[in-house]
């Protein structure tokens, strides 16, 4: 430890010789004469602390740890963003003015060269030299912290007085400091395209008097006018604090003039920001010419530590000079460096798609910092943060009978209010639609499928029904209401085998099934009251991967199988042959004896009303339609009597379509074009969008593509059957005792299929607030197996792609992000009224038949294949 010691120490000497001029540079007083500091001896002092021939850690990062550890004691709250400002002295024909020229919230916006616009937001370049510079000035400047100042001119007061002070400042120059220092900065504000089509409209003299204040004025105490009206402010968060940064060149000063600061309180600051925001920092580099652009590049450097979270939580902690020193050597830890000559310095580096989390980035710092830290320790917090339920509260056994059950509700009760109100969104609307007409589709597809396999005993309308009624109780009563019940694939083929041996052994089929349904419920019962829930926690990663690949993949095979059966009922044109086209005719040819008269009122049934007769020869057969001449008991005669339009082709253009649409305008809202709030409607109506564009391209065409079909009649679609099971007479009473047997595996079945869905639902990157349910949602499958079995309705367990589907389209975003920033994602609108609305307008689904008529299949199995990639992309 003495050893680790002495090095430290040795640093710090180094360091003090290399940063303070000698005597005879000193005398001369002016900094341009200091010559450059050995930046080799501030790297050797990094390394002493971090090199692998020593176990200690650097001084710097024992500050620094310091510093994080008593904030995170103190449980503050998450500091405000920083708006950072850079304004650079300039010398005009007028005098000297302050210039914006650069900002950054979390990237780099420059003014472009003739200062009409900004550039797009970039990550910061700098120079190594341009950061040692600043570690100097750092350390040789004055640096106020928490200091107490309700105005720009109090600041520059008390800065100056520092100077004088500490520095030996000339009085002479204070008046000339403070003339310079609260001269009235130009800002370049962003502004719509209409006020600069109006002021290029407006002349030269309109032009300086809407663009640019009087140069040489004295900052105002006040916002202007086009500060608070700046649009850029829409993209700040609220609460925003300001970081202003002053630089450039004074031929009046010998040596620098450094000062940073750090407000007690934020305060407003009148004109010096382009926005209207508070302000906490404030750096300001006054000196003698120095070489191009030095300045400029040291102001950079000070923007771009205070855009970094770590060092930001350092600035505003600091205490001393050494601990905002202390930072920026832990900045200058985490450099990459790009060799000079392999890299043009001219090239923008866009902003990434995803950043890392700060916090993230911090907890690895406090385990490098830790001395007993290790690589094992990573891996296990990384395990921990992808993990699902280990240590929830949901999952936490009571011990005593309907225990989880009676913590669900417990749990769930509070926000049951907030769950109908916090649908008043515009978002919950276009989520309703989309899964809507997402679980039409789903109740028609596997409606049919059950049709066949039990011989129409449960068909399209049983379907309907038994979504509308298990969907709606489910979201009313459930834990997480965000989950869509549907029949499943595997409860299908069950079904099949269940109606196949009813049959083969002379059973009735619904009957047997209401005491396997019954069952069921019993077993799930227990399951409910012994908290067999908690199991779920034992499900890795990969086992939830694996089933959401399954039936993700399962929608997808189903919508192209869907697609590609389309062929047989619309058979393409392979022969066809453009050059035989005088070949192809197809004509009505009547019946040797003809109904003239039938044929007539056909033809003409305007011509009975004036008592006229037209005499028409078997040739005006030829003027009637298809329909027409099978009708009247005629035939068709041609080579292209049995063309029909290439519909599976349109088909496919459709489905494609559909799906590639939806695709491109879900992701609109991150594009460059159009306002954000343009853009964020438009990605919220993606799906609804996309079927009404293609609905709208089907009608205009008028092919006859396959649409979608709805039950009009509210009746069983077996008419042997009817709306109650009875349990009794119609099978041998042994059959209800071994009806356990089959139950024992729809049980496991439905257990695995229901718990799964309900762990990736409920994972914990979703951000979900209101808690799980898994004991009440398992009740809630548990009653309705009951319910549906009675009836002679289909089972229901939640569909995990329906669910993901759902939960996507109800996702949060920040309103306002950083230029070159992707929105951030604050979680789920956890509500009950989508799911309540969905199942609502499914029981509906009858009476709305005339309008659902119009939407083809296609387009919503191009919505089924959307569903199934967009659940892929949930898998790591």
């Amino acid at each position: 430890m003495s050893q680790a010691k002495t090095a430290a120490e040795a640093c710090r000497d180094c360091l003090a010789e290399d940063l303070d001029p000698p005597a005879e540079l000193r005398s001369n007083g002016s900094r341009a004469d200091w010559g450059p500091p050995s930046r080799n001896s501030v790297v050797i002092c990094q390394a002493v602390g971090r090199s692998i021939f020593t176990s200690s850690t650097s001084s710097a990062a024992e500050r620094v740890s310091l510093m994080l550890k008593q904030e995170e004691e103190g449980e503050e709250g998450s500091h405000p963003a920083l708006f950072i400002q850079l304004s650079e002295l300039f010398s005009t024909l007028e005098g000297l003015e302050w210039r914006e020229t650069a900002r950054w919230i979390k990237f780099e916006e420059k003014v472009e060269d003739g200062g009409e616009r900004w550039s797009k937001p970039h990550v910061t370049t700098l120079s190594l030299h341009s950061l040692f510079e600043l570690r100097t000035c750092i350390r040789k400047g004055t640096v106020l912290l928490d200091l107490e100042a309700r105005s720009f001119k109090q600041i520059v007061e008390k800065v100056i007085e520092a100077q004088i002070e500490k520095h030996g400042l000339q009085p002479e120059l204070t008046k000339k400091l403070r003339y310079v220092l609260l001269l009235r900065p130009q800002h370049h504000t962003t502004r719509s395209q209409l006020q600069v089509l109006l002021e290029m409209g407006l002349g030269s003299c309109s032009d300086k008097a809407i663009g640019h204040s009087d140069p040489g004025g004295e900052v105002l105490e006040m916002p202007a006018k086009e500060q608070l009206k700046n649009r850029f402010k829409k993209k700040i968060p609220a609460g925003t604090e300001v970081a202003n940064i002053l630089v450039g060149e004074a031929s009046f000063l010998e040596k620098p003039f450094i000062a940073f600061v750090r407000l007690e309180d934020s305060v407003f600051l009148g004109g010096l920001t382009e926005v209207a925001f508070p302000s906490r920092f404030l750096f300001i580099l006054l000196g003698p010419r120095v070489k191009v652009k030095a300045y400029h590049e040291i102001g950079r450097a000070v923007a771009t530590l205070l855009t970094d979270e770590l060092f930001q939580r350092v600035a505003r902690k600091a205490q001393s000079t050494e601990d905002l020193i202390a930072g920026i050597d832990e900045f200058l830890d985490e450099l990459t460096i790009l060799p000079p000559g392999k890299w043009d310095p001219t090239i923008r580096i866009a902003p990434p798609k995803c950043l890392p989390s700060p916090q993230k980035r911090i907890s690895m710092h406090f385990r490098e910092w830790s001395p007993h830290s290790n690589g094992n320790v990573s891996a296990m917090e990384e395990r921990h943060l992808h993990g699902h339920q280990h240590a929830s509260e949901e999952l936490k056994r009571t011990g005593r009978l309907f225990g989880g059950l009676i913590k669900d509700i417990q749990r769930k009760a509070p926000w049951y209010c907030s769950d109908f109100y916090d649908a008043l969104n515009l978002q919950c609307f276009s989520a309703t639609l989309y899964i809507y007409l997402a679980t039409v589709t789903n109740a028609i597809t596997f409606g049919g499928m059950l049709g066949d396999a039990t011989d129409n005993m449960q068909g399209v309308l049983e379907s309907f029904l038994g979504t509308a009624i298990a969907g709606a109780f489910f979201c009313l009563c459930s834990g997480q209401p965000l989950t869509i019940l549907s029949s499943t694939g595997p409860v299908l083929v069950f079904e099949r085998l269940l109606f196949s041996f009813s049959k083969d052994y002379s059973f009735d089929y619904l009957e047997f099934r209401l005491w396997i349904g019954l069952w069921v419920a019993f077993f799930g019962l227990i399951l409910v009251a012994t908290e067999a829930s908690y199991l779920v926690q034992y499900f890795t990663r990969f086992t939830e991967e694996g089933f959401c690949a399954l039936i993700s993949f399962i929608f997808i095979y189903d919508a192209v199988k869907k697609m590609l059966s389309l062929a047989e009922h619309f058979p393409i044109n392979w022969d066809y042959k453009i050059s035989d086209v005088p070949l192809y005719s197809c004509t009505c040819r009547g019946p040797e004896r003809g109904n003239s008269s039938l044929l007539n009122e056909t033809l003409f049934p305007a011509s009975r009303g004036f008592g006229q007769q037209a005499d028409l020869e078997s040739g005006n057969w030829s003027l009637l339609t298809k329909d027409q001449c099978v009708q009247l008991g005629g035939h068709l005669v041609g080579k292209s009597c049995n063309y029909v339009p290439d519909i599976t082709f349109m088909s496919f253009v459709l489905f494609l379509g559909t799906f590639l649409c939806s695709m491109m305008l879900k992701g609109f809202k991150t594009s460059r074009y159009f306002p954000t709030m343009l853009r964020r409607l438009v990605g919220d109506f993606a799906i609804i969008l996309a079927i009404l564009i293609f609905c709208g391209i089907d009608a205009v065409l008028g092919l006859e593509t396959p649409k979608l079909i709805v039950p009009s009649e509210f009746k069983p679609t077996n008419p042997t059957r009817g709306w109650v099971v009875f349990p009794f007479g119609a099978n041998p009473w042994w059959v209800y005792l071994v009806s356990s047997v089959p139950a024992i595996l729809v049980i496991i079945l439905i257990f695995m299929d229901q718990q799964i869905t309900a762990v990736i639902l409920n994972r914990k990157e979703y951000k979900l607030q209101k808690g799980a349910g898994f004991h009440l949602d398992f009740f809630c499958v548990s009653l309705l197996m009951i319910l549906t079995s009675v009836m002679g309705l289909p089972w229901y367990v939640s569909a995990t792609v329906i669910s993901l589907a759902h939960m996507d389209s109800l996702k949060k975003e920040s309103t306002t992000c950083a230029p070159g920033e992707q929105p951030k994602f604050l979680g789920i609108r956890e509500q009950r009224m989508t799911g309540l609305m969905v199942f609502l307008l499914t029981g509906l689904s009858v009476f709305l038949a005339p309008v659902l008529k119009f939407i083809p299949m296609p387009v919503l199995y191009g919505i089924f294949l959307y569903m199934g990639v967009s659940a892929l992309s949930s898998i790591q």
